[in-house]
């Protein structure tokens, strides 16, 4: 007899295993089906979030700039190191042990909340019976299973979209996981893609001494920030990171060889060029992970993008069965994932006690989004660009890090804040940051944003000083053209 459940959770990222942790708080006895193994064959939680993807990344990233303090920064502060230089696999060493803590702690969290974990692929499986429960079978290797639940979880996430003239061997050429992975500092490093992922492992390698060249075949620099931001970023990227940043290109072709990689390709004024590199990393973009899913079998509706279609209380158009994270609409992020996971488990209690009217549903309007670049951009609401497109009178305020004293003591003053507010109401409709330390700046942003703030509700607020904070406050004041400090 297969085992039964309340809850079947597919998929454990962010959004899979912190829905199954709600559902199992709220005493459904749940079970969650995962395949993802570590770079050891064994099993691991936390889907490519944990373990290859938005804590390694930060791993990295905060090694590398440590590293670009010591040998460019600190002798400002009168610190003088002599004899400095990096050990990349100890460095790597530090981000396995910091993934492996992280994904150990979530089997940690599932034994105290009495969660089943389930190793191995899960399938929708046909079922000519009443629909009182779905079933899904598991497989791993050569074993099989099916287990029955009244509702289904679909968070299987996302998997890195592929070039088909640039197979990924994660040996020359590289995906996320693979640039990682590294073990030394390749001398010339190519990335196809100036998006999010793209960026973060630009800058990585770049601050460890990588020659780093990107290709992006947009004609704009970072479209889905606001359009200033973009400009700024790119003037920080190039002029002081050092990165090489190619736009509006076309590839041609991509060889492979023993010791390099050679990428052919077409420059923004329809010029051929050839690009040789030790390692190229393909970064451009993530597709739903839905195939193998067994949607066919059940009626399961995904659309053209290869997306679950759900509506706006992740329900799909099968009954009891939902869907959360990347395999659904809005931006791909994990804690947008987890999010729509706790208010699943939430609707779920509320549909089983006949009381829709406590359906929970996350504003997709509110969703924060970070680069964790140097300096870091995070932005929250529309940009400007959307504003003007689509006709909202508003006002702009904006004001400098450099202006800070908080930011001229820790010696990072690129950057600004801007924030946008409706014409007539003075609501805030966006707020957009590149500088220090601004993804722990956003949630402000995002709080005033989801109690309908005001622009003047956040220049009242009194602000530590010295703060970085204080740069968000000045920005608001200048919604009025009132900002104190410039």
């Amino acid at each position: 007899m297969s085992q039964s459940f309340d809850v079947a959770v597919i998929g454990a990222g962010p959004g899979g295993y912190v829905a199954a942790i709600r559902c199992a708080q709220l005493g459904l006895n749940t079970a969650c089906i995962d395949e993802w193994k570590n770079s050891q064959g064994k099993a691991s939680l936390g889907g490519t979030c944990l373990n290859v993807g938005c804590i390694p990344s930060k791993a990295l990233l905060e090694s590398s700039e440590n590293y670009e303090r010591a040998a460019l920064k600190y002798s400002a502060h009168g610190i003088k190191i002599e004899g400095l230089s990096v050990d990349i696999p100890v460095m790597i060493s530090r981000k396995d042990k910091i993934v492996t803590a992280f994904t150990s702690g979530i089997a940690t969290l599932f034994k105290k909340n009495k969660i089943t974990s389930i190793h191995g692929r899960g399938t929708l499986v046909k079922d000519k019976g009443d629909k009182k429960s779905w079933k899904v079978k598991v497989m791993s290797g050569d074993k099989v299973e099916t287990i029955e639940a009244k509702y289904i979880i679909i968070a299987t996430g996302s998997t890195p979209r592929q070039l088909p003239f640039a197979i990924v061997d994660n040996e020359r050429i590289l995906d996320n996981e693979g640039a990682l992975a590294l073990v030394e500092v390749p001398k010339h490093l190519g990335i196809i893609g100036a998006g999010v992922i793209g960026l973060e492992m630009a800058s990585v390698w770049r601050r460890l001494g990588s020659k780093v060249t990107i290709l992006e075949s947009l004609p704009e620099f970072l479209t889905i920030v606001d359009e200033q931001v973009a400009k700024e970023a790119q003037k920080i990227f190039t002029r002081e990171l050092g990165l090489e940043i190619q736009i509006g290109i076309n590839i041609t072709a991509i060889k492979t060889g023993k010791k390099t990689v050679l990428v052919e390709y077409l420059d923004a004024q329809a010029k051929a060029q050839k690009l040789e590199v030790n390692q190229l990393i393909v970064s451009v973009g993530r597709v739903p992970n839905t195939a193998e899913l067994g949607a066919e079998n059940v009626g399961l509706r995904i659309d053209d993008g290869g997306r679950i279609e759900v509506d706006s209380y992740c329900r799909t158009n099968l009954p009891n069965v939902y869907a959360v994270g990347d395999v659904v609409r809005g931006p791909m992020l994990a804690h947008k994932a987890s999010e729509e996971g706790i208010a699943v488990a939430e609707s779920i209690i509320a549909n089983a006690a006949g009381q829709e009217r406590e359906l929970i549903k996350l504003n997709l309007d509110t969703i924060p989004w970070v680069i964790y670049t140097s300096p870091e951009i995070a932005w929250v609401g529309k940009t400007e660009q959307e504003l003007k497109t689509t006709g909202i009178r508003y006002k702009a305020g904006q004001f400098p890090f450099m202006a800070n004293g908080r930011a001229q003591s820790l010696g990072e003053t690129s950057g600004f804040v801007k924030v946008l507010a409706d014409a007539n109401t003075d609501r805030i409709l966006g707020v957009h940051m590149i500088g220090p330390y601004v993804s722990e700046m956003i949630s402000e942003a995002v709080v005033a944003m989801e109690f309908a703030a005001s622009s003047e509700d956040i220049a009242r607020i009194v602000h530590a000083h010295p703060s970085l904070s204080e740069v968000l406050h000045e920005a608001a004041l200048g919604v009025d053209k009132r900002a104190l400090h410039i």
